[in-house]
Order: C-alpha cells, then structure tokens, then sequence
C-alpha cells in the first residue's frame, strides 16, 4: 500500500486553542437555531463445544461493539460456524455456555439461568456456541450480565447492524459504557474495529471515552467508529466521535425519492444510514425499525470488518486485529499490508455526496451543495462503498483524490480536532452513566 501519512498533534498553542474554541463556540450556537428550526424524531459454564483446527477454518475479522447488552437468543446471530480453539484462546475465552434453542426467549432463558446467567462474574468471557458472539462485562452493571436489558435493546439493534453489514464477522461484545468497557476491546490483540454508540447529550464538553479509544487507535492501531450526537451540535469536541483518531459518524436518511437528508451531527468524519431494520432484544426472531447515529455507526463498523476479511481471504491472512506480531498491520498478507491509516484514508476517498436536487416544501434537512462537508464530512458512506473500498486498497482499481475544496475543508476539521483535543487533555476516569439525570445516553 502507498504510505499514508499520519496525522501528529499540533503543540499546545494558545492562539490555535483560541481559534478553535471561538469556531467550536460558534458552531454550537449555530446548532442551538438549528436544533430549534428542525428536530427530527427519534424512532426509536457448561460443557466444552465440539471446536475446529485452524487450518479447517476462514478469514474472519473481529468487531467489539460497547453497549447495553446483547439478545444472543435471537435468530440474527446464529451460525451453523464453530469458533476454533485457537480463536477463543487468543480472545481470551474463560467460559462456554451452551445456549438452549427451543421455546420462547423466556423459556430459552429460564432454561440457561442455573448453568449460565446466574453464575457469570465480570471476569468472565463467554463464547455461546451456536451463535457469532463472544462477550463479556467487565462494568457489571444493568443486572444478567452480557445479555441485554429487557427494558432496553439498544445493545442488540447495534450488534445486527454490525451484522448485516458483515454476516460473518466475529463478534466480541463488551457490556458497558466506561473506560474499563472500551479497554476490554482495545486490549484484546485480535480486534479490528471498536463501535461505540453513546455519549453526552447535545456533544456537551465533558470527559468521556477519549483516553481509551485513544489507546485502541494509537497504541493498538485498532479502528474505532463513534457515533456523533442526534442533533445538528458538532462533533468536533464530543468526546465519542470527535477525538482525531476516531471516525466520528453522523447520520443520513434516504428517502423514498433518493432525496438525502442530513439528520445529525455536524461536521463528522463521515454521514452513515440512519434508519435501519434491526433484531429485536425480547424476542428469537422479530424485528424493528429504528433510526440514528447509534446505528449508522456500527453498520460502517460492520461495512470496514467486511473490508478487512475480504483482503485477508485474497492475500491468505489468517488472523486478525493490528498487534506487533502483525507489524501493527491490520491485513498482513502475503506481499500486502494494510494499516489503520490505509482503511482510513480509503473511507475518506471513498465517500461521496449526493446529487443536489431538493424540494424545499418537503420539510427536510437537505445536504447543501455550499460546503456540504460541513454537515456531513467526507461524504455517505454505505453498502455500496465497499467494492470501491475494496479496489483501492487492493490497488486493482484506486480511487481518485477528492477534489481540492474538499480536502481543504476537512484538512480544516482534522486541524481543529488536533488542536482541541491536544489543548484539552482529559484526566484518567469513566464516564459518568446516569440515565435518571440524563448526563449520558445512547445515541439512537
């Protein structure tokens, strides 16, 4: 691959701070008549397994989404795969739960309660078999660990979308929202790409996960996709998508007449699906619709983990994740390497706006064609990215450079979040959960 070149911190530089304080300040205010002219709704161990050799297995890439919990019940996520032993060895796999697949979702876990739920501690790391998901708690909060709250789901629609973007991705599922939730992921050699889905309401800015995402993507050379807020704030200094190192996610909807829509988040790395149709967390095999950046990040998590297997598959990549035995290379191949810098730079070619036809009594956002990269960032990215994504970082077909106003305006943003991120060091801590007073939640 041509090298790409990595961006450094900008130097604690008080003029540069001022700057992007002043921009961010009148960016946020923006959003304030913004927010006020259109808000969108929002839609909302037992026995061992029976495992295979290495050498019988496949490419595979592996995706941590950080959540509430996760409904391995549900029909989404079942495979007819067996995870080898190498595989769970390497990801840490200190306990097995042979999952009951007849009944009910109630019948299913009452069955499991004595061999599996009850028994769980934060230090366990459970493979179901039968299923695509490996998981674990390490915050111990919400009740059963691992398994999603009956009064939420969030944590299952995210993981579908995950899939359905990837139907083979290795899912590492992390039950969380803390530092110590992301760590579990960032720490684990064989993981590709870390998803997170919540933050700080409006992109207030306050401390979050930047610490840990920062050890995932500078240390580990891991990817990480965080999701912008539901609203038009930006998402320069919100400590999910906003960290340089990130890519920050905001939302699109498309609608019945091809018209996008821009529907949060402002100024991201990237604009994704908004409104999707995902698995249900109470249930074995329904579904719903549900929409926002929450979702739209994890089905561009899915989208690179499908990128990633594809390439190791055609260079004979065995393994996974970007860890020194690796060269820091997420695809080490024969004669090929792809780096984090490699997918990143691909995503941002990659991405593209849409054709600038609006009809302004449909009571829309439209993406403006003056600067759309300040709504939306580099452009959509969705399914139909992925063979171009392909392409280029396979070098059979490389993708052409965006033009210059483009490049400029997001050299812009890439400067802004280098200064504010360097200027705003946050302390060691885990973000503050609480639901009841509203200081954090998820963005769907």
């Amino acid at each position: 691959m041509a090298e790409a070149v990595e961006a450094e911190l900008i130097p604690d530089d008080s003029s540069k701070n001022l700057l992007a304080t002043l921009l961010i300040a009148s960016l946020l205010i923006s959003a304030i008549f913004l927010a006020i002219a259109y808000s969108p709704s929002e839609k909302s161990v037992s026995s061992s397994a029976e495992l295979v050799s290495s050498d019988e297995w496949r490419a595979f890439s592996v995706v941590a989404p950080i959540d509430t919990g996760i409904n391995v019940y549900h029909d989404h996520f079942r495979t007819n795969d067996t995870y080898p032993q190498w595989l769970l060895d390497d990801l840490g796999v200190n306990r097995i739960c042979e999952l009951t697949f007849n009944g009910t979702w109630e019948e299913r876990y009452e069955a499991d309660r004595e061999d599996c739920w009850d028994n769980l501690t934060t230090a366990d790391i459970v493979y179901f078999p039968g299923t695509k998901i490996i998981g674990t708690s390490p915050d111990g909060d919400g009740g059963v660990l691992i398994l999603d709250d009956p009064s939420d789901g969030h944590g299952t629609a995210v993981t579908g979308s995950v899939i359905d973007a990837n139907p083979d991705a290795v899912i590492f599922f992390v039950e969380g929202f803390s530092d110590s939730a992301v760590l579990a992921a960032a720490n684990q050699p064989l993981v590709d790409v870390i998803s997170t889905s919540f933050g700080a309401i409006g992109s207030v800015p306050v401390p979050g996960i930047e610490d840990a995402t920062r050890v995932a993507v500078v240390d580990h050379n891991k990817l990480h996709t965080g999701a912008a807020d539901n609203s038009p704030s930006p998402a320069i200094q919100d400590a999910t998508a906003g960290p340089p190192w990130s890519i920050g996610i905001a939302g699109y909807a498309e609608e019945g007449d091809d018209q996008k829509e821009i529907m949060s988040g402002s100024y991201p790395d990237i604009s994704a699906d908004w409104t999707q149709y995902l698995p249900n967390h109470d249930d074995i095999d329904g579904y719903h619709e549900t929409s926002g950046t929450s979702f739209a990040t994890p089905r561009t998590a899915g989208i690179i983990s499908f990128v990633l297997q594809s390439l190791r598959h055609e260079f004979t990549d065995s393994s996974s994740g970007a860890s020194e035995e690796r060269g820091g290379m997420l695809v080490d191949g024969d004669n090929f390497s792809v780096s984090n810098a490699d997918v990143r730079q691909a995503i941002n070619l990659s991405a593209w706006y849409p054709e600038f036809g609006w009809d302004p009594t449909s009571g829309t956002m439209p993406i403006s064609p003056v600067m759309p990269c300040t709504q939306t960032g580099w452009g959509l990215v969705n399914l139909s990215n992925i063979q171009p994504l392909i392409a280029h970082l396979n070098q059979t077909e490389p993708l052409s450079d965006r033009p210059s106003d483009v490049e400029a305006c997001m050299a812009a943003n890439q400067e802004l979040r280098e200064s504010y991120w360097g200027a705003y060091p946050s302390t060691v801590h885990s973000i503050v959960v609480n639901f009841a007073d509203e200081q954090t939640t998820w963005r769907d």
